[in-house]
């Protein structure tokens, strides 16, 4: 026969046993899942204003533009796609040598983007497809020689607050030699960056 207890259970001991309730059983499901459900919504803040900055900065600062045309080849090819720096001229100059982007003169609906070669009141003229600007030859290492045409055209004194600009493929370009200079209040930005195609990818000199 096995001994039976009479004692009564301590008061306190089952106290403290039904002050403690135990857990539904999905509670530590519902636990582990926390974690997870706050790193998706940081992730999903950090992606919202990555793209509220991103828009900011190709609104005021950048503008995605697609190369149309051969007459910057070789440094930019045709359907290139470039990130042009719209912010850069407010408050630094247009030097020469900049490639910028500018309103097409004529018809301002449409836009060019060329090379700028002669400043306001330099004497921009061309003997024989080669540039001289105030009377001296000037180097153009971006102009390949099969790209180079043999044309003259008559001496021209850049207005202030204007540029002259050329296509480094002179063959094809339709630029300031046959339509004149550009106001400074056309251009646009500075082409500073490739991003398309991806073997063109890089800063742009």
């Amino acid at each position: 026969m096995e001994p039976v207890s009479s004692r009564e259970p301590d008061p306190a001991s089952a106290h403290d046993a039904a002050s403690e309730p135990l857990a539904p059983p999905d509670a530590s499901r519902r636990a582990a899942r926390r974690p997870f459900w706050r790193d998706l919504q940081a992730w999903l803040r950090d992606i919202f204003v990555s793209l509220a900055i991103a828009a900011v900065v190709i609104v005021f600062l950048y503008q995605p533009v697609k190369v149309e045309g051969t007459s910057m080849l070789p440094h930019l090819a045709d359907k290139e796609r470039i990130f042009v720096n719209k912010f850069l001229y407010n408050f630094d100059a247009i030097d020469r040598g900049d490639v910028v982007v500018f309103r097409f003169p004529i018809d301002p609906s449409k836009s060019y983007i060329k090379r700028v070669v002669g400043l306001p009141g330099d004497a921009v003229e061309i003997v024989g497809g080669e540039v001289y600007l105030n009377g001296a030859a000037y180097r153009e290492p971006y102009v390949l020689p099969r790209y180079r045409d043999r044309g003259s055209y008559p001496k021209v004194v850049v207005p202030a607050g204007e540029y002259y600009v050329l296509g480094d493929h002179r063959n094809t370009s339709n630029d300031s030699r046959t339509w004149g200079t550009v106001a400074q209040e056309y251009v646009t930005g500075k082409a500073v960056f490739s991003y398309w195609p991806p073997e063109r990818f890089g800063v742009l000199e």
